[in-house]
């Protein structure tokens, strides 16, 4: 009787080391699957840095030259530098990848100016640069205003500076629609928190679509991370709708993939 016991654990234990076996077999399987699939759509990290190059060159054909050009300056300074230091095989392993990275920095930098290139001018435009601000600014993905004849609108930022209000549309033509906001928002935020006046564009006093977030980031600051969460909140409260914004436009996924950028 124990030896039949024995042998009914071993072939339990056999029947149930097969099973995970397949278990684990099906799960690379569809590991595999994954990956492929990715690959197919074109998700895979240097299919999205391919992406972005064509995109670039297609705006600036000489991108390519521009990275070779900042790749061989950075290679060159830091080998020449850290072979005087270290040993030559150490500068070469350590100024290879430096060389990529200023090549990669050349290509985001030439991929942000394309990007703004291809979406200047067209309704949203503003919010997709505004888009770009990184942590400590709330920025509204829609307008707060907004003319559905003329297209002219303003965005809302809020940061150190305060509250900022960026506009789009011609400086003469916007301004009835900026003083409008104002009022808007005046009740809310009392004379506590200053309101800036922002126009985006070419024209005259205007600022161009490239240079918007560093101008922005300029502005005197006023407040604390504590204190724009606060605005926020009080903003919040304020009933915005959601203006019409033609079909077919959306400049917000016009933006270069920094995920793809950053590898």
């Amino acid at each position: 009787m124990a030896s039949q016991s024995s042998t009914r654990s071993k072939a339990q234990a056999k029947a149930e080391l097969k099973k995970l076996r397949e278990q684990q077999k099906a799960q690379k399987q569809q590991a595999k699957a994954a990956r492929k699939a990715k690959k197919a759509s074109g998700e895979g990290v240097f299919s999205r840095i391919k992406q972005v190059f064509n995109m670039t060159r297609s705006y600036d054909p000489k991108i390519l030259w521009w990275m070779l050009l900042v790749a061989v300056l950075v290679f060159t300074v830091i080998f020449v530098l850290l072979n005087f230091i270290i040993h030559w095989i150490v500068a070469l392993i350590l100024a290879l990848p430096f060389a990529l990275l200023g090549a990669m920095i050349t290509m985001n930098r030439r991929a942000e100016k394309a990007a703004f290139a291809r979406i200047e001018g067209r309704p949203g435009a503003a919010a997709a640069a505004l888009g770009t601000l990184r942590r400590g600014w709330a920025v509204t993905e829609e307008p707060v205003a907004m003319d559905p004849k003329t297209q002219d609108a303003v965005f809302r930022v809020t940061g150190k500076p305060g509250v900022v209000l960026v506009t789009e549309g011609p400086k003469g033509r916007v301004k009835k629609l900026v003083g409008k906001t104002q009022k808007q928002l005046r009740p809310v935020l009392r004379n506590e928190v200053p309101i800036h006046i922002v126009q985006s564009g070419r024209g005259e006093g205007q600022v161009p679509l490239p240079k918007l977030t560093k101008h922005i980031k300029k502005l005197d600051k006023s407040l604390n991370k504590h204190e724009i969460q606060e605005v926020e909140r009080r903003l919040s409260t304020l009933p915005i709708g959601k203006p019409p914004i033609p079909k077919g436009v959306d400049p917000w996924r016009a933006r270069p993939d920094r995920k793809a950028l950053r590898g």
